[in-house]
């Protein structure tokens, strides 16, 4: 599995994978189709997005499930497919409004942590987010392109909670062998504290070999234009 991880506006430390699955950190491709991706989960319809910017790209399905206590606290993310990149992507959006940041910090500091399937254990609020949203539809979804795919690649992104949420999703889909570590690329960009030590040592081991460079991205930008007829 390869990662990266990004700060937004800022230079971070990123994780790559061996050199025999292309280990080195690429910023155009974490700008031009990462970014855009983790943009994507934010619009009311991502595949206005995905058409702006991929060549045959198709939505499978957007996910919107109820994270915790407050009505309007929703998770959302979607799967697609790029036929041009020969990719399933899997997208998660961050959090919506103050009331979902305060309760995300609430949850993430002061409550106890899971124990997470790769090890070690994870903030209670962001283990709920995943399993909600995977339940919810992510896993059928992802299962029935991986079916139709079975050669694509499985690229996993997500921005602040859904960063966090893309770094279980990668993690979930390696331990629980839906898919060949070497084909699974994940890059967050302003992911939150995710899990403990452990939890940080297993999801690296999972990763094989890991190296590390600098990144230096701006935040993302969600509006997208329609392509002129």
């Amino acid at each position: 599995m390869k990662t990266v991880t990004v700060l937004l506006g800022v230079c971070a430390l990123a994780s790559a994978a061996p050199a025999s699955i292309d280990a080195t950190y690429s910023d155009a491709v974490a700008r031009s189709k990462m970014l855009p991706l983790a943009s994507a989960a934010y619009a009311k319809n991502p595949q206005n997005c995905l058409t702006n910017k991929f060549t045959n790209a198709m939505l499978k399905r957007q996910v919107n499930v109820k994270c915790d206590a407050f009505k309007s606290d929703i998770c959302s993310g979607y799967s697609a497919v790029l036929n041009g990149d020969k990719a399933i992507v899997l997208s998660f959006r961050g959090t919506d409004g103050f009331l979902q940041l305060i309760e995300e910090a609430n949850k993430s500091v002061f409550e106890s942590q899971t124990a997470w399937i790769a090890g070690g254990k994870v903030s209670k609020y962001f283990y709920d987010a995943f399993m909600g949203m995977w339940n919810g539809g992510v896993k059928d979804d992802f299962n029935t392109l991986r079916a139709k795919y079975p050669t694509y690649q499985v690229w996993v992104t997500g921005h602040s909670l859904g960063g966090a949420m893309a770094s279980l999703a990668a993690s979930y889909i390696v331990a629980a062998n839906l898919a060949p570590a070497a084909n699974v690329e994940l890059v967050t960009f302003g992911q939150p504290r995710t899990g403990n030590k452990d939890f940080a040592a297993a999801h690296d081991k999972q990763s094989d070999e890991l190296r590390h460079q600098t990144a230096c991205v701006v935040k993302p930008n969600v509006k997208h234009k329609k392509k002129a007829k």
